[in-house]
């Protein structure tokens, strides 16, 4: 695989998926699986990896850790897949710190969430956002994702924050197809989907890619769905869909979808499983029952039927 193509209509791929950050039994960061992991989440189909996003534990990772994350992610898929780090916070003279530093480390753009928790008005949001964005040269994905940050990006908002030359795309979880819609119908913001149960119905409404979490298991199955969507088989893309609603509800809808994913990937005897971070803890051995059994029906190999 070489590096693709960014074009305007889409900037970072079409199949990205937010990876998670390896950590060693003792919790320190494991550059060394993390390198494997990114190599492995590339050859299974991903044209795009998110850095540092919440799937990567970010809240619980130091800058110097993010730093260190990305430039051996760029180191070793940095000539065959975008590479995006996850630099928001609900800080902003933080969060233009770390897109400064990403940028130095090698990053293709940023990942931008709505500040959490502090839940600022749509003014103070446009300027947060425009603050990053201005930091550096790099383009920007903002992530709209209420129901983590507990304020939505307003539809007036995403247009005109599009106007900004930098911010080129949107990281969609706010699970409202109009509003996606409505957005895409009056300005060239591309639209990822942030939400795997969303995939394909974002994409009826003009999203060119996703930004995954079951992409660590299921990338080339997602990738294959967009394709046949994008080439105007409806039906099949239906069907690739409807195969991986076992694997959405295993990883997205019982659990923090790292605490999932960790397991699965610990499961397989892949790098990136195993550890986390508190205040997330691994997955109790009963519900581990229950994600092999669903993985399993989901056709996900590696897991017994």
């Amino acid at each position: 695989m070489t590096f693709p193509a960014a074009t305007p209509q889409r900037p970072f791929g079409r199949m990205l998926t937010a990876m998670v950050t390896p950590f060693t039994a003792d919790g320190a960061l494991d550059l060394a699986a993390a390198s494997e992991l990114a190599g492995d989440l590339v050859d299974l189909g991903n044209d795009g990896l998110v850095v540092s996003g919440t799937t990567g534990e970010s809240p619980t990772t130091t800058d110097d850790e993010k730093e260190r994350l990305l430039r051996a992610v760029v180191e070793a898929v940095g000539d065959r897949a975008f590479v995006v780090a996850g630099v928001g916070t609900n800080d902003t003279r933080h969060s233009v710190e770390l897109a400064r530093a990403a940028e130095k480390a090698g990053a293709h753009g940023l990942l931008v969430v709505t500040p959490y928790y502090s839940k600022p008005p749509q003014d103070a949001l446009r300027a947060h956002f425009t603050a990053v964005a201005d930091s550096t040269g790099l383009p920007v994905v903002l992530y709209d994702i209420p129901g983590r940050s507990g304020t939505a990006i307003a539809t007036e908002t995403l247009l005109s924050l599009a106007e900004h030359p930098q911010i080129v795309a949107n990281k969609d979880a706010k699970g409202d197809l109009f509003a996606a819609q409505r957005v895409m119908s009056r300005c060239e913001l591309v639209y990822y989907s942030g939400d795997d149960a969303l995939n394909l119905p974002l994409l009826s409404v003009g999203a060119v890619g996703a930004i995954s979490v079951t992409g660590h298991l299921v990338a080339d199955r997602i990738e294959s769905m967009i394709e046949a969507y994008e080439r105007g088989d409806v039906e099949l893309a239906r069907e690739l869909n409807d195969e991986l609603v076992p694997v959405t509800e295993a990883i997205m809808t019982r659990t923090q979808g790292v605490i999932a994913v960790k397991a699965a990937l610990e499961h397989l005897g892949r790098a990136g499983g195993g550890a986390l971070r508190m205040p997330l803890l691994a997955m109790p051995p009963e519900d581990r029952v229950l994600l092999v059994s669903s993985l399993a029906a989901g056709g996900v190999p590696g897991f017994a039927a």
